[in-house]
């Protein structure tokens, strides 16, 4: 157990020795300018009982300006407060106090970074933060609402312990006090205080308003110091030492997510998850200090302390592992490919276990009319096989949850606001009843994909979709086949997004308003478009580069589609920027690669053979795009999208059969139409798109 001993001596930092380093110091402006830079909109942080006015006040100076923003001596003549105040909810009898909590993230992110942690490591944040407080906070004099969980109380501060971050205080006169116990009298606060030694942490401490500004900065202060410790303090980060400065490190990505939820930019199920990591890291995280506790009050040599060392090490890789997770969350550009997993690995519940399917029918409310109609048209048993249960529900998403395997979900006409995705596992039908316009869902929360599709076969139709103020697209179709009929899709970031291994089908369906394309098509799934309209996008249908011997073709069906007032092309292929490359390679090889030709069946119609040698040609750029002069515009988009992919499909097998030669392997398919990326593009018209009906993006 030596080797074992010292690991766990190292790690669980018995007889460690200080770490002896000297903080750095950082300079700031012997006075600071008073000011709140409150450019205070609505995002209010959850407070319990505690509520802002609702106006939102105009954007005033920065809570912490270089010094030349202010370098008007009149600006000091005659302090004005730049903050607004706000009595507790329900709380009248209370003075009014600062609101503070409005705080935009650029006020926090500067005042951390410039004035209170500066690039102080995580053993130094509490030295820093009293030197700040030392700068800023007015000793005494100032009176303060103490507000825990269960109580509060005016308290008047005398004096303050900067280094513990604690003021003193006494009893303010006259007395006011509000507590939930209704037996928390007086002498149970004098109580209280005589335990804390009369000592508050500042963080506890809510200033009360003083118009004259000379409490600003106190009040701001007490905001940075409590926010921070709220939201962005773990217990854990001063076991962790980096090359980065702390602020870098851990503050800024913390912040970033902070804001980012407030603003519900996070996918809700996301914030869960986060939120229970954090608990377990905590829960674990002290378990982890009473056992170095008890460690270190143990003799070396006992059995205990060995069993306890091997609890500390599975403890210390437990806390690694969450800890990590967390990270990956914290992190802006990792946080939503975390998601992405999350969510395509949704599990579908299969069949009842009584076999029984069940209709769902979705109503606010319902007039008899509509109940016979809906009797007459979808529940009797011309429509329905035998006896059939029903299940009513007031909104939509309530009704997606509670499906199994081949139930149906009724819609009737309304304006159904719903807050969450609709996370489809199992093959159901979703059906409107009536007209797509009578039929509105409209999807609350920006972080949120509107509708997440992983089953064999999901149908829907006859329902408008609406999504606002969203950075998620409105449909995920991950795996599985997704029908879309008579739908309207009123988009926000992306439209539909057909993933690898997906196969989308939508008729007859309207889409638009999308701000990146209305369609992604994705390597390896077959997507099929007939008879929709898709506009007012950034780029009307994006297919992904395909061109990775890892990637499989996709199979693409677009018929009697307009494609029409897109910002960008009607369609864009993205392809490596190689790929120009690969064609003067294929150009100099070209006598080799005529060589094979396509085996045909004799028996076929001869004007379906084709020719590879003139495939070939096209993709190297041999052989001129066949274009009739006399074709509409339209017609050119057609023929320029299948010019133009069938030669980079072309390509991908003249790449597949030099991989196949340069492992030996001599007997290579030849038959293009085994892999045909098209089963068929015509009657499409394309018509005002911003730079043409076909383009391509070179990465």
């Amino acid at each position: 157990m030596g080797i074992l001993t010292a690991l766990v001596t190292d790690l669980f930092g018995l007889n460690r020795s200080s770490r002896g380093r000297c903080p750095r110091k950082f300079e700031m402006a012997d006075e600071l300018p008073t000011g709140g830079g409150l450019g205070l909109g609505a995002m209010v942080p959850e407070r319990t009982n505690w509520a802002a006015e609702e106006e939102p006040a105009p954007l005033e100076k920065g809570l912490f300006q270089d010094e030349e923003s202010c370098s008007d001596c009149s600006c000091h003549d005659k302090p004005v407060t730049s903050l607004r105040s706000f009595v507790p909810e329900g709380k009248t009898h209370f003075p009014e106090i600062f609101q503070t909590s409005q705080l935009l993230f650029y006020e926090r992110f500067r005042a951390y970074q410039n004035y209170i942690l500066a690039d102080c490591k995580a053993s130094e944040v509490r030295e820093f933060t009293a030197e700040f407080l030392e700068k800023v906070l007015e000793p005494s004099g100032w009176r303060a609402v103490w507000h825990t969980n269960v109580f509060e109380v005016l308290v008047e501060v005398t004096d303050v312990d900067f280094s513990a971050l604690k003021a003193v205080v006494k009893l303010a006169e006259p007395y006011v006090c509000d507590s939930a116990v209704s037996t928390f009298t007086l002498d149970c606060v004098k109580e209280l205080l005589d335990l804390k030694e009369c000592r508050l942490p500042l963080q506890e401490l809510w200033v009360v308003f003083d118009g004259s500004g000379v409490f600003d900065q106190t009040a701001l202060a007490i905001e940075h110091v409590r926010f921070f410790y709220q939201n962005i303090w773990r217990s854990w980060d001063e076991e962790e030492e980096d090359e980065y400065d702390y602020f870098v490190r851990c503050v800024e990505p913390r912040l970033r997510l902070y804001y980012d939820i407030l603003e519900d930019r996070v996918p809700s199920g996301l914030v869960v998850d986060y939120h229970n990591l954090l608990s377990q890291c905590e829960e674990s995280y002290r378990k982890f200090l009473n056992l170095r506790s008890s460690l270190s009050n143990c003799n070396s040599d006992s059995e205990q302390e060995n069993i306890s060392m091997v609890e500390g090490l599975k403890l210390y890789s437990e806390i690694e592992q969450l800890k990590q997770k967390l990270k990956l969350i914290e992190n802006p550009l990792l946080r939503y490919v975390f998601g992405y997993q999350k969510n395509s690995n949704i599990q579908a519940k299969g069949i009842r276990p009584n076999g029984q399917k069940v209709t769902h029918v979705v109503s606010s409310t319902m007039m008899t009319s509509l109940l016979r109609s809906l009797l007459r048209d979808k529940l009797c048993e011309e429509h329905c096989e035998g006896e059939i249960e029903i299940e009513f529900h007031r909104d939509p998403l309530s009704a997606i949850n509670a499906c199994f395997e081949g139930d149906t979900v009724i819609v009737c006409p309304g304006h159904y606001v719903v807050q969450g995705t609709f996370s489809i596992a199992d093959s159901i039908e979703l059906e409107g009843y009536g007209l797509p316009d009578d039929i509105v869902i409209e999807k609350r929360g920006k972080g949120d994909t509107f509708v997440d599709c992983t089953g064999a076969d999901i149908k829907i139709s006859s329902i408008k979709f609406v999504q606002h103020d969203a950075i998620e697209g409105i449909l995920i179709i991950h795996r599985g086949k997704t029908t879309l009929e008579n739908c309207v899709l009123q988009c926000e970031t992306t439209g539909v997004t057909v993933r690898t291994s997906a196969e989308f089908l939508m008729k007859n369906s309207d889409l638009y308003g999308a701000k990146g394309a209305g369609i992604e098509i994705y390597p390896g799934s077959k997507c099929i478009l007939s008879d929709n309209g898709i506009h007012h996008c950034k780029e009307g249908i994006l297919i992904k580069d395909f061109l990775d011997e890892h990637y499989d073709i996709p199979k693409i069906s677009m018929v009697n589609n307009v494609i029409h007032n897109n910002e960008g092309y009607g369609v864009v292929l993205v392809k490596p920027t190689i790929f120009s490359d690969l064609q003067d390679s294929a150009h100099d090889g070209t006598e080799e690669n005529k060589a094979p030709k396509i085996q045909t069946n004799e028996e076929a119609d001869g004007a379906e053979r084709v020719d590879l040698e003139e495939l070939i040609q096209c993709a190297t750029g041999k052989m001129e795009l066949y274009v009739r002069t006399d074709l509409s515009e339209q017609v050119e988009g057609n023929c320029e999208i299948v010019n133009e992919l069938v030669a980079v499909s072309t390509q991908k097998g003249q790449m597949k059969k030099k991989r196949l030669s340069e492992l030996g392997i001599t007997q290579a398919d030849d038959n293009l139409m085994s892999q045909e990326m098209f089963v068929a593009i015509m009657g499409n018209q394309f018509k005002w798109n911003g730079k043409g009906s076909f383009g391509t993006f070179l990465f």
